[in-house]
């Protein structure tokens, strides 16, 4: 990929997005567009068309999309499965219809079946049924995997699709009501240190196992794909590792230095029982995360504390 290329980052001001952006040029990309949501709205159809008309870049990384953790998507399906089947739609055909040369659609590792192998392998796509906590917002993603392998197969257009593990770090979302679970156990724990609580509540059993990535570790694998992969077929991008909902929260209680306990609220739902992607096909390109969990969680916290004094 030339690095005067024009390239568009969907989504740039989002935790995902924006590290994709630092990357970028940190690689020496510098030729990047930006619009935020008030100079584009990606749900407006007309309004994305004439944008990719007048700007016609080169190459779109569509990170755009709305998320959040258990809650927000069992609460609000209808919002999640409309806004984000428009969004994809509305940049994935505009680039298509106005000569990017290649799209990278960022999806997600929730597309894959509730109980599928573990490790899970980019095969098991459609293979069984979801999960039912998120599956509005996975069906969404499916139909952006869908698109961009219909329009490589149909219009022969270089859309490649990434799917990410559990991601977290700078940027990312601390609000404990749509937030997904490290971002949250980080504030729950730091609020809990501050209050002198003696226990952190948690949702489920703790039993469940989850993968994390940290962000700039998943920045680092899109530019890696973006210069070295051209095939329509999906590819995962994790760590190869997991960890329990419990062994997470005692880690962030280590990092964070909080000494209490934990309190498991096992009416709650815990989710899938386990997720964990099969890496043999992006390690086998030559690509392999660098942060671990505990020095991705302290910049995260460091992060977190910025944003907090920010507001104050």
């Amino acid at each position: 990929m030339d690095r005067r290329s024009k390239i568009f980052v969907a989504g740039h001001r989002g935790m995902a997005g924006s590290a994709i952006v630092r990357r970028l040029q940190a690689c020496g990309y510098e030729n990047l567009i930006r619009r935020t949501r008030e100079e584009l709205d990606l749900l407006d159809r007309p309004a994305v068309r004439r944008f990719f008309e007048a700007e016609r870049p080169e190459v779109v990384v569509d990170v755009a999309a709305r998320v959040g953790g258990i809650v927000a998507n069992s609460e609000k399906p209808v919002e999640f499965l409309l806004e984000n089947l428009t969004i994809q739609n509305n940049v994935i055909s505009s680039a298509a219809d106005f000569g990017t040369r290649k799209l990278l659609f960022l999806g997600s590792s929730c597309i894959y079946p509730k109980f599928a192998p573990q490790p899970i392998p980019e095969s098991a796509l459609l293979t069984g049924e979801l999960e039912p906590t998120n599956d509005a917002y996975a069906l969404a993603k499916i139909a952006g995997i869908k698109l961009c392998q219909a329009y490589a197969k149909e219009y022969g257009k270089n859309f490649i699709s990434a799917m990410p593990t559990n991601l977290y770090g700078p940027n990312d979302n601390f609000d404990l009501h749509t937030s997904h679970v490290l971002p949250a156990l980080i504030r729950k724990v730091h609020e809990a240190k501050l209050s002198g609580a003696k226990d952190i509540p948690i949702w489920g059993t703790g039993s469940p196992r989850r993968e994390f990535l940290h962000v700039d570790d998943l920045a680092d694998a899109c530019v890696f794909l973006l210069e070295n992969y051209d095939a329509p077929e999906i590819v995962n991008i994790g760590c190869g590792e997991d960890i329990t909902i419990r062994e997470l929260a005692e880690t962030v209680c280590e990092v964070l230095g909080f000494q209490g306990g934990l309190a498991f609220d096992t009416s709650k739902p815990d989710g899938t029982p386990r997720k964990l992607l099969d890496m043999t096909k992006l390690f086998a390109l030559g690509w392999k995360p660098k942060i671990s969990l505990r020095d991705g969680i302290r910049n995260a916290y460091d992060y977190f504390l910025s944003a907090q004094a920010k507001t104050a």
